[in-house]
């Protein structure tokens, strides 16, 4: 057998073939008309496929089989197709397990449009904020929904849709991002009840303010250290105490919820962020 030729497995519709390939294993083929009169045994050229990807494993493939059971053959035709094309706007490879997770996505998302179910995004500035190119991309992708299937989405669906695609690229899942999202918006909180002040979303000040508590949160994952500043740190301590102790205060919050130790030096660096919101006060 050609290198090029696979030995099908299943065609799962006239559009996506489960294959064996010499070297992968099972394999997913897209592409139009690829599963048209094909049966078990027969091969297929890996060239003709516009799109493949790997499944992983038993739970990878028995999922990806009961989501084409349950979902409209005509919602799996356009995602395979939106996974290319996000792909290509991404300039990057996805992780192969966005078939599943954002095709399920879409299928539920569309289902809540359809029986008027409301469902808000809490995240959606700071999500547009983090990951500017997922969000535009997850717009474009949220405009072909209502071009080619006719449906509707709130704004919130952009977040949640650049979320899968931001899962795609970084190899994190989305429970993860959906975690650390949740926690800043507690940290926000904190800030606002402390400071008395009302954070207004989409900002600048506050697009500053999310996008370092995001990378701070990154470098308690990474166990990346800042180095000591014990200057800045008495002089910080004397001039702004009201933003130092509150300083203190997040960095425990973000302790007992990554359950990590958190570098002492992010005080610093959080208390002249604080210190740079009360001078807008």
């Amino acid at each position: 057998m050609d290198q090029k030729d696979l030995t099908v497995q299943k065609a799962l519709n006239n559009n996506v073939i489960i294959a064996t390939h010499p070297t992968y294993q099972e394999v997913v083929l897209i592409g139009k008309g690829i599963g048209f009169n094909k049966k078990k045994g027969d091969t297929v050229s890996f060239d003709s496929a516009d799109k493949t990807f790997l499944l992983k494993g038993q739970q990878e493939k028995e999922q990806y089989m009961q989501l084409l059971t349950h979902i409209d053959p005509n919602i799996i035709s356009f995602m395979n197709d939106m996974l290319v094309y996000i792909e290509e706007r991404m300039d990057q490879r996805l992780n192969e397990y966005i078939h599943i997770a954002l095709t399920d996505h879409i299928a539920f998302a569309i289902n809540r449009v359809n029986k008027e179910i409301q469902f808000n995004n809490p995240f959606l500035f700071e999500i547009e904020s983090l990951y500017p190119k997922e969000f535009q991309i997850a717009s474009e992708v949220v405009q072909k929904v209502k071009e080619e299937l006719d449906v509707d989405f709130p704004r919130g669906e952009i977040g949640f849709i650049a979320l899968h695609i931001h899962s795609a690229v970084t190899d994190r899942s989305v429970r993860e991002l959906r975690k650390n999202h949740t926690l800043i918006s507690q940290m926000i909180t904190v800030i606002e009840d402390h400071l008395e002040i009302n954070l207004q979303k989409g900002n600048a000040d506050y697009n500053r303010l999310i996008q370092h508590l995001h990378r701070a949160i990154d470098r308690v994952y990474q166990g990346e250290k800042l180095g000591k500043q014990k200057s800045l740190e008495n002089v910080l301590k004397q001039t702004y105490p009201l933003c130092y102790n509150l300083a203190w205060k997040l960095i425990k919050v973000m302790q007992k919820q990554l359950n990590r130790p958190v570098d002492e030096t992010e005080v610093l660096y959080l208390t002249i962020h604080l210190q740079r919101l009360t001078d807008k006060i």
